[in-house]
């Protein structure tokens, strides 16, 4: 059955349940930026009855699952980010390949965790993949601001001598994003288990998308993308499988109230409730 949307606006509308559901009901090549941000399968906790915490190539196999999809719903030209764990994105890296995405960039997206792993070097970024299918048909270079000391407030480099031929709007963006920030408190989060900021999806959809493109997040999480999708005027679809109060109340504007989680963000989430056993990717219904 094609799926019915549970929330709706002017520019897009939301639906609950499994993505692969609603990915399977699109049509070939009808969307122009695809953001990504799956569960990390680091047994957080997502909800009653959905679980994180599948074996390694039951991972692997569903992530192909949706991945596979959305290489076929990407009009040509259009662009593919996958928020992930390096340790995934290296894998995940190779489904994109596998379809025909051509590779633009690995964005390392600093973030420290708070505490240090032992007996591995200390994890300081998430990895952002940033595929197209073909030659990208919008890509927009952000700049940003030149960076200057919190103290002083003067320049933090000296440029080689070449200061005053810089742009005055600012450094082009690297492939190292080091000003986004971490959302970790409660009164700036609209759900439980992690959450992005607005600041790396503005990113996304202005390097890859114009005014009217269509931008899907199947992974709707608190509704970032839509959030700012919204703002920034594109069209929007996406699903969530867990809890979409939350979403629709930040769509609408109205305030959610969060419960606070048992562990940080940089552990494993919340405390994992006991559950039945269903995949992450599994619709409830």
């Amino acid at each position: 059955m094609t799926p019915v949307p549970i929330f709706s606006t002017d520019h897009g509308s939301l639906f609950q349940g499994d993505c692969l559901d609603l990915l399977a009901s699109l049509e070939d090549e009808s969307i122009d930026l695809i953001f990504a941000d799956p569960p990390f399968n680091l047994n957080k906790d997502y909800g009653s009855g959905i679980r994180d915490d599948l074996d390694e190539d039951r991972y692997l196999d569903w992530c192909g699952q949706w991945i596979k999809e959305g290489c076929r719903l990407l009009a040509k030209g259009g662009a593919f980010w996958l928020y992930n764990l390096p340790r995934w994105n290296v894998e995940l890296g190779h489904k994109l390949n596998d379809n025909g995405m051509l590779f633009r960039h690995w964005v390392a997206v600093d973030i420290k965790m708070v505490m240090p792993i032992p007996g591995r070097l200390y994890p300081s970024h998430y990895s952002l993949l940033y595929y197209t299918k073909g030659k990208p048909k919008r890509f927009v270079r952000p700049r940003v601001p030149i960076p200057v000391c919190r103290h002083c407030g003067g320049d933090i480099k000296d440029y080689g001598g070449h200061r005053n031929k810089l742009n005055p709007a600012g450094l082009n963006v690297t492939d190292v994003w080091t000003d986004i920030p971490p959302v970790r408190h409660a009164r700036t989060k609209r759900r439980g288990a992690n959450e992005l900021s607005e600041k790396l999806l503005e990113r996304v959809v202005t390097i890859s998308s114009v005014e009217g493109d269509i931008v899907l997040d199947p992974f709707g999480g608190s509704g970032t993308t839509f959030a700012v999708a919204e703002r920034l005027h594109r069209r929007w679809l996406g699903s969530e499988l867990g809890e979409v109060e939350p979403i629709i109340a930040r769509l609408e504007g109205r305030t959610f109230v969060v419960p606070a989680p048992n562990r940080g963000d940089a552990a494993k989430g919340q405390q994992k409730r006991p559950t039945r056993e269903v995949p992450a990717h599994q619709s409830l219904f």
